[in-house]
């Protein structure tokens, strides 16, 4: 029986382990990069086709912890990986469900999936427990998926490019995360679907390390939250995240603890609407290099944001989708 470090309560029906509907906040209305406002600022959104702005995805995962606290214990937070691809976006007043089909006895990989109140997928994925993790629901999907042999938004990166230096990084309960995440880990946590006791100064000291842990969705605005020196997309355009996966190797991470963070780009894509590229972020020990975590991010880039498209598609001699 694992401690109980949630209020959430959770419901088991033929195999699958279940959360109940929550509706999550939005908390990038504010965001900014490039110089301009991102796809979470409703005029920018519905501009480019959607009902509203989008939940910014790893909001989501949330609402798996207590799930897979349930089935895998504190190990969860020490070797657990999420492996999600994003299906639909999420709105304010959209209720989400979390579903989790319990593994059989030694397995250490299974499904994962959210649906909203309205039957509609929000994302499906893989939920693992390493440290030697099977293959992910990503890591297959990346391996699927062709290389475009030109792209546009993205002419100037390439598989292989990596961050010139490491970036030594910490996040504070009341440290303001710059203009790509406007809000401090202390806001997050008044906000959060599911709080967990340890992820509080107060009740820290209990944890079975003594001290807070990062909730596995801030962990991606803690690699995000500094420039990452690699070449990016061309703007001024507007991206969203299409894929994402937060893997412990030997965690949980810790709040104010510092870190080292390298980048590297492993893939890249396309689809008639967006390029998307491929980020691997490696977390490491800052004495002793050792890798604690990674996560895997693929950025989609809309086409129709980037005023210059067709244009510059027309002078690489690139067929258009």
């Amino acid at each position: 029986m694992t401690q109980a470090i949630f209020d959430t309560p959770l419901e088991e029906k033929d195999g699958v382990l279940m959360g109940p509907f929550r509706m999550p906040l939005q908390m990038l209305a504010e965001q900014e990069y490039g110089g301009h406002l991102s796809i979470h600022d409703d005029d920018q959104a519905q501009e480019l086709g959607f009902s509203g702005a989008p939940i910014e995805g790893p909001t989501h995962f949330s609402q798996f912890d207590p799930l897979l606290h349930h089935i895998w214990g504190d190990q969860w937070y020490e070797a657990g990986c999420i492996s999600s691809h994003f299906k639909n976006v999420v709105v304010e007043g959209d209720e989400v469900q979390a579903f989790v089909e319990i593994p059989k006895a030694g397995e250490k990989i299974t499904r994962i999936w959210a649906v909203k109140k309205t039957g509609e997928p929000v994302l499906e994925g893989s939920a693992s427990l390493g440290p030697d993790h099977p293959e992910t629901k990503l890591e297959a999907l990346m391996a699927s998926r062709p290389t475009p042999e030109k792209l546009v938004i993205l002419e100037h990166t390439k598989i292989g490019d990596k961050s010139p230096e490491p970036d030594t990084v910490h996040m504070n309960f009341d440290q303001h995360l710059g203009n790509s995440y406007p809000f401090t880990l202390a806001n997050k946590l008044e906000k959060i679907t599911e709080n967990c006791l340890w992820y509080q100064a107060d009740h820290a000291v209990n944890s079975p390390w003594g001290k807070a842990i990062m909730p596995t969705e801030m962990v991606s605005p803690f690699v995000g939250f500094t420039p990452s020196g690699l070449k990016g997309a061309k703007g001024p355009a507007i991206g969203l995240f299409a894929d994402l996966e937060i893997k412990m190797i030997k965690g949980p991470l810790f709040v104010g603890q510092d870190y080292v963070l390298e980048r590297e780009v492993v893939g890249l894509g396309e689809s008639k609407r967006t390029e998307s590229v491929w980020v691997k972020t490696s977390i490491r020990d800052v004495a002793t290099g050792e890798l604690l975590a990674t996560t895997l991010l693929n950025s989609a880039t809309l086409k129709q944001s980037y005023a210059k498209y067709e244009e510059e598609a027309k002078r690489i001699g690139k067929e258009i989708l």
